[in-house]
């Protein structure tokens, strides 16, 4: 056998362990349906005045991937129906905001929530505060994890925005969930997706029990007083409209509907377009005033 025929054969056996091992801790994750339906506010019921209104304003969100992966299932909702009309462009430069415009682009660094908190107030302070109707940015998954501190980051976005409502008061911040992850249907789908984006992560049930109290603290914080966005229950409904969670001890900790993720926490076509709908109900509504 050749070098590098052996290489190959020893890379080979090493991945397929991993995905065997990474088998068998999803096979022990039971994930159930909660026994109530959760109905979500539907796109088709959202008056046409308000779509009017939510084109003529001035919008702001910042993400990373995740939020990529939104803006796309916002991108293919607009073009199937003309009675949203949004000029959705990649930009965060104040020169954008002379006209109505839904502009985002990436914020800080995926793993870093305050490189991601201290880029979205860099961006406001550029000029875009001083001119948005609308602005929020988003962590992501790989942001709050089974070693963070929930109430830190809580704490450290929430000072954040509070600095930002005083210095924009003009402004409307829309506060979003971080997302939660699934467990993946088929990780021996696609061999170099599962080792890269799984590989990283098998504990998901504790990432998401991370995730779930960052954003009880946030929905708690936020309750009939602030702008809200909860990408993690849109997440979480399948659609049977119920709810899909796994048990660790005896705490409840909701889990992605694996039918809206490939690898497990990045959205596919349905999710995106399930996240999209429920983000574009929120903006439409806050326009209308």
């Amino acid at each position: 056998m050749t070098t590098m025929r052996r290489n190959y054969f020893l890379i080979a056996t090493a991945a397929v362990v991993v995905v065997g091992v990474l088998t068998m801790s999803f096979a022990g994750i039971k994930v159930k349906m909660d026994s109530d339906m959760t109905t979500l506010p539907s796109i088709d019921d959202v008056p046409v005045e308000y779509w009017a209104k939510l084109a003529g304003k001035k919008i702001y969100f910042g993400h990373q991937s995740v939020g990529y992966n939104i803006v796309e299932g916002m991108e293919e909702i607009v073009k199937a129906n003309p009675r949203i009309n949004l000029n959705i462009v990649k930009t965060s430069e104040p020169a954008a905001f002379e006209k109505p415009v839904f502009a985002h682009s990436g914020v800080g660094r995926n793993g870093n929530v305050d490189s991601k908190i201290e880029s979205f107030e860099n961006i406001m302070d550029s000029g875009v505060g001083d001119k948005v109707d609308i602005a929020f940015f988003k962590f992501c998954y790989v942001d709050v994890t089974r070693d963070s501190d929930p109430k830190k980051v809580f704490d450290s976005y929430k000072s954040a925005i509070e600095d930002l409502k005083s210095r924009y008061p003009r402004t409307k911040f829309l506060n979003v969930t971080v997302p939660i992850c699934s467990v993946p249907k088929d990780i021996k789908r696609n061999l170099k997706q599962t080792v890269k984006t799984i590989l990283g992560r098998p504990g998901v049930v504790e990432d998401n029990m991370k995730r779930q109290r960052y954003n009880l603290l946030l929905r708690d914080a936020c309750f009939q007083k602030e702008p809200f966005f909860d990408l993690a229950l849109t997440e979480s409904v399948g659609p049977g409209s119920k709810r899909c969670y796994t048990s660790k001890g005896t705490e409840k900790v909701f889990m992605m509907a694996s039918e809206y993720t490939d690898d497990g926490g990045h959205l596919n076509s349905l999710g995106r377009k399930k996240a999209a709908e429920q983000l574009l109900i929120i903006l439409a509504e806050l326009a209308k005033n």
